[in-house]
């Protein structure tokens, strides 16, 4: 454990030291998307901070994972726990009406398009921690159930996942029901297998 820490946990403690915005609780995409202390840098369309879906879904997947390895009275367990569940909990907050998360988590009306693959990642986390009992089932059910719903509400007869963010540093607006990518499809299968526990 000591070995993966020193190799692994250095190196997410590191991400979260560069990364990981205290004040809007989410991970923004690199460096180049980080406000500078004049305020200066990237921002969305309606002055926000730019914090992408599909980023941030992969983050709260990826604790998921790490939870899953950690010895329950390991000393370092708790920083990942209190990051899922504060990222857990301002995600929740994020949820569309329609149950997705949209590509930019702030600005919404820019990206008015589901995005696939970070909703199934948000769904995968949210369904594990109530599977596992270290999120409250009654106040995230009812948004695992409303973007499970949603969800397959993007997959076409065929099974393909649409509505699925194409690949680069930020989003492509002409992106569609027809979007797909193979990281859409595995989002929703880590989803499905947590959904399906409930």
């Amino acid at each position: 454990m000591v070995a993966i820490e020193n190799s692994l946990g250095g190196s997410i403690r590191e991400t979260y030291d560069l990364l990981y915005d205290n004040g809007e609780k989410l991970y923004a995409r690199d460096a180049t998307y980080l406000i500078n202390a004049a305020g200066e840098g990237k921002r969305e369309a309606n002055g926000k901070k730019i914090f992408w879906s599909r980023g941030n879904g992969w983050v709260a997947g990826g604790l998921v994972r790490v939870l899953k390895e950690l010895p329950k009275g390991y000393s370092k367990r708790q920083f990942y726990l209190t990051q899922y569940r504060s990222l857990m909990d301002r995600l929740l907050s994020l949820q569309q009406p329609d149950g997705l998360w949209r590509s930019s988590l702030l600005d919404p009306d820019s990206y008015p398009g589901g995005e696939a693959s970070g909703s199934g990642f948000d769904v995968y986390a949210m369904a594990w921690g109530i599977n596992n009992k270290v999120l409250p089932r009654d106040k995230y059910l009812p948004a695992v159930k409303k973007a499970w719903i949603a969800l397959n509400g993007l997959v076409h007869p065929d099974g393909m996942i649409g509505w699925t963010q194409p690949i680069g540093a930020d989003p492509k607006k002409n992106f569609d029901a027809d979007s797909w990518e193979v990281y859409g499809a595995g989002a929703f299968l880590l989803a499905g297998s947590e959904v399906i526990k409930l």
